[in-house]
């Protein structure tokens, strides 16, 4: 297409410049006839030879030039679109290359998509907002019930199940200090009982993670999570590693990292059997941006219920924010979870 293009272009103004040419020529007849000039010579070749190829080489120049002008045009059309698609409604676009006869047609373009992107970044900031608004059922907010039932199910499961592992654990280390006299069988059942235990005890951990409170009371996005991933690091055998940057945004969006971030952390404990485990949160004009790292069992995406891993709402948090969700996974390779939440902060 590219180059049916060019040729097109490139026969239109060869034709111009020929068509020039020839008027000229025929305009100087009563001066020099047609074999007057054929005898004349410039640089030993005939100059109407000469002139055809002047002709030639200068459409072939003009042509690239202008097409390379309109291609370039068009990369960076699209390239503003493609931003404007990805949510970089912030991210300023490059100014479109102009050209005799259409300066005052790419203006325009420039300014419609200047109104485009912002239109969009006024409309993410309201669907944004409109999020984080609370919803009433009744006298209470659903976020209110939701929250009282969470502490309601926590403490309950901290007073009773959690308290019982943690005593059968006990129990399970007191026999196994005299689990020499044993016989071997009841030795090996021993420990795959003491294993089933513990991993009863991580599954519980990530539970009550789970149902915590999602607000951040009172605390700034940063320092929730990392009061979050510091209690973690003592509670459960895995390697964190993390990097949280001060975020400036809506308060209703801090609540909705926190609880994603909250809900990646529960699902990786529970499902991913990872011994390291990376969180960045980063922030920079165009977008906030969240990523977490495991080296777990991974999975397969494509042939993965929607609902495995808890991700069905992260996803629907996440796009109630406008923002995109990736996640990047292969079985016994590990998971990457990417997120991207558009900066709707005005400068």
């Amino acid at each position: 297409m590219r180059g049916v293009t060019f040729l097109k272009l490139y026969s239109r103004i060869f034709l111009i410049l020929l068509l020039t040419v020839a008027v000229t020529i025929f305009s100087l007849r009563p001066i020099l006839s047609i074999r007057d000039f054929w005898k004349i010579n410039n640089y030993h070749v005939p100059v109407l030879l000469f002139l055809a190829a002047v002709v030639f080489i200068l459409s072939f120049v003009i042509s690239l030039m202008v097409y390379l002008t309109i291609v370039k045009t068009k990369k960076r059309l699209i390239e503003t679109l493609q931003q404007l698609n990805s949510g970089n409604y912030n991210k300023p676009s490059k100014p479109l290359e102009s050209f005799s006869g259409f300066g005052e047609s790419l203006e325009e373009i420039e300014n419609e998509l200047t109104l485009l992107r912002q239109k969009m970044m006024q409309l993410s900031r309201e669907v944004q907002e409109l999020s984080s608004v609370p919803k009433l059922v009744g006298s209470e907010t659903k976020e209110e019930i939701l929250e009282q039932e969470r502490h309601r199910i926590a403490r309950e499961l901290h007073d009773s199940v959690s308290q019982q592992l943690f005593a059968a654990m006990m129990l399970l280390s007191a026999l196994d200090e005299k689990s020499q006299e044993l016989p071997d069988h009841t030795q090996k059942s021993l420990k795959l009982i003491k294993a089933i235990v513990n991993e009863s005890q991580s599954e519980m951990r990530a539970l009550l993670l789970h149902l915590r409170p999602i607000k951040l009371e009172g605390k700034t996005l940063r320092k929730g999570i990392e009061q979050l991933l510091n209690e973690l690091k003592t509670k459960i055998e895995i390697q964190l590693k993390w990097e949280i940057a001060p975020i400036d945004t809506i308060p209703g969006v801090e609540d909705h990292l926190f609880r994603i971030v909250q809900e990646l952390l529960s699902n990786t404990l529970r499902h991913a059997k990872a011994k390291t485990l990376e969180v960045y949160l980063l922030q920079n004009e165009q977008e906030i941006s969240l990523r977490i790292f495991d080296d777990g069992v991974g999975f397969d995406p494509s042939v993965t219920k929607a609902g495995s891993y808890g991700l069905m709402n992260i996803q629907e948090r996440v796009s109630s924010l406008g923002g995109t969700c990736k996640i990047i996974s292969f079985p016994n390779q590990g998971t990457i979870i990417d997120i991207r939440i558009p900066n709707t902060m005005e400068d």
